[in-house]
C-alpha cells in the first residue's frame, strides 16, 4: 500500500456544520443542541419552571428581609429620615439661627453672617426670614459653614430612639 497525502474533501467548518447538523434535535442528558447556537439551552423536567415562564420576582421595598424561599418578611420598623443638614433644618423649621457663610473669591466679602427664622431647607438651600423686616433671604449649601441656634434643637439620628420631631415653634 501506497500512503498518500491526506487530502481532506471538507474543509473544518463545513466537518463542524456536518456534526452539528446531525446532534441539531438529538437529546444529551435533559439538554438540546441547536445548529448556530453556541450555548445549549435547558429542557425543563417536571417540578422545574421553565426559563420562557413569565414569573416575576415580588416588589420588596428597599430594606425588606426575604426568606430564602423569596417570601417577603413585613416589619413595622419605624422609619427616620436619613441625618443630612437640610433634614435637621426642616425638623426646625421656624426656630431663629445664625447662619455662617463663606464666599470664596469675592472681593468684596469672603464670609457673611445670617440671622432669621427658618422657613424651609432644601437639598442645596436654605430659606431664612427676618423677624423684624420680613424680608426672606436664600441661602446656598454650597457656602454654608455652620449655624447656631439660642434654643434646643430637635434632632433624630436615625434608627436611634430619642428626641422625636415635634411641631416647630413659632417666636
Amino acid at each position: 500500500m501506497i500512503n498518500q497525502p491526506y487530502q481532506p474533501t471538507q474543509t473544518m467548518g463545513q466537518q463542524a456544520n456536518a456534526v452539528l447538523g446531525q446532534q441539531a434535535n438529538s437529546q444529551v442528558q435533559g439538554t438540546s443542541y441547536k445548529v448556530g447556537n453556541s450555548m445549549p439551552s435547558m429542557s425543563p423536567t417536571p417540578g422545574m419552571v421553565s426559563p420562557s415562564s413569565t414569573s416575576v420576582p415580588p416588589l420588596v421595598s428597599s430594606g425588606s428581609p426575604m426568606t430564602p424561599a423569596g417570601a417577603v418578611v413585613t416589619t413595622t420598623a419605624p422609619q427616620f429620615e436619613q441625618s443630612y443638614i437640610e433634614n435637621i433644618l426642616r425638623l426646625n423649621l421656624g426656630k431663629f439661627g445664625t447662619f455662617y457663610m463663606t464666599y470664596e473669591g469675592n472681593k468684596e466679602w469672603n464670609a457673611r453672617i445670617f440671622q432669621g427664622i427658618i422657613e424651609a431647607a432644601g437639598r442645596d438651600h436654605i430659606i431664612i426670614s427676618d423677624p423684624k423686616t420680613g424680608r426672606r433671604i436664600m441661602l446656598l449649601m454650597v457656602n454654608f459653614d455652620y449655624a447656631t441656634f439660642d434654643e434646643p434643637l430637635l434632632y433624630q439620628y436615625p434608627g436611634v430612639v430619642g428626641n422625636y420631631p415635634q411641631a416647630p415653634s413659632r417666636r
